[in-house]
């Protein structure tokens, strides 16, 4: 009976991973597909990755969505480390509930309302939408991610190795970054790559607050769609397949190496 459970929970397990990652696969094979038919396969080739290199226009959006997902990765970062030490280690101030609802609700809110309110945000302060607008909105969307996975790691920080360091003559600020950002950094990482990844892979939000300029891949990648899929897409969507395990990758390996280093902070 247990052996029969275990192959059934291995198939359903298996099942799910081939409906996630197959149609991906699948799009990664067909990028190089010669013919220019999405479901005519024509040979192995690699003619979209070049035409890719004179289409100006996804160039620039690509460009776009990198720097803007970079940039809000970085604020987003920033900010929502400081907002979970605030609720880790304050947890009892005045407005901590108000705080703490403004920092959890975008998370349930829908995008189309948080992209209309920004919006509006925007209008009654006379902005243009563009480049900034677009990077207010995806760092205010991003920090709450990175604030709710750095404080699940605070919240079994063990604070006697910041109060050693206090000890020993260090100052507030140096125990922060010798000790506790050391030991949180893996949080920290996964906070950053789940910032970049929301903010390159975002579409609703865009489409409300940036502008004429300002757009980005995943907006370009739609307006050419609804033209009809081809392979030139397939490609863009590899890329960007790549881009994001890349970053992954190197994240998974960044945590790895502040981990070692942690241990021995806390060894000693």
């Amino acid at each position: 009976m247990t052996g029969t459970l275990r192959k059934r929970d291995v198939a359903i397990l298996l099942i799910g991973f081939a409906f996630l990652y197959v149609p991906i696969a699948l799009v990664v094979i067909y990028s190089f597909n010669a013919s220019k038919l999405v479901t005519v396969w024509g040979g192995w080739s690699t003619r979209w990755y070049g035409a890719l290199l004179d289409n100006a226009q996804v160039l620039d959006a690509a460009w776009l969505s990198l720097k803007v997902a970079f940039l809000s990765g970085v604020f987003s970062t920033i900010l929502g480390t400081m907002a979970a030490i605030v609720m880790s280690r304050y947890g009892r101030f005045r407005g901590r509930l108000v705080f703490s609802s403004l920092i959890y609700a975008p998370l349930v809110m829908p995008e189309v309302i948080m992209g209309l309110s920004l919006l509006l945000l925007f209008v009654a302060l006379d902005m243009d939408r563009g480049f900034w607008t677009l990077l207010i909105a995806h760092t205010t969307f991003g920090l709450c991610f990175v604030t709710i996975v750095v404080n699940a790691k605070l919240a079994g920080f063990d604070r006697s190795l910041e109060e050693a360091a206090r000890d020993l003559g260090a100052s507030p600020i140096g125990a922060f970054f010798q000790v506790t950002l050391p030991i949180i950094a893996p949080s920290v990482i996964a906070g950053f790559l789940l910032a970049f990844t929301i903010s390159l892979d975002d579409f609703v939000i865009a489409s409300f607050t940036t502008g004429p300029g300002a757009t980005t891949l995943p907006m370009r990648i739609y307006s050419q769609v609804r033209l009809g899929v081809t392979p030139e897409i397939n490609a863009i969507s590899t890329l960007m397949i790549g881009t994001v395990l890349a970053l992954v990758l190197f994240g998974f390996a960044l945590s790895r190496a502040f981990r070692g280093g942690g241990g021995a902070v806390g060894r000693a």
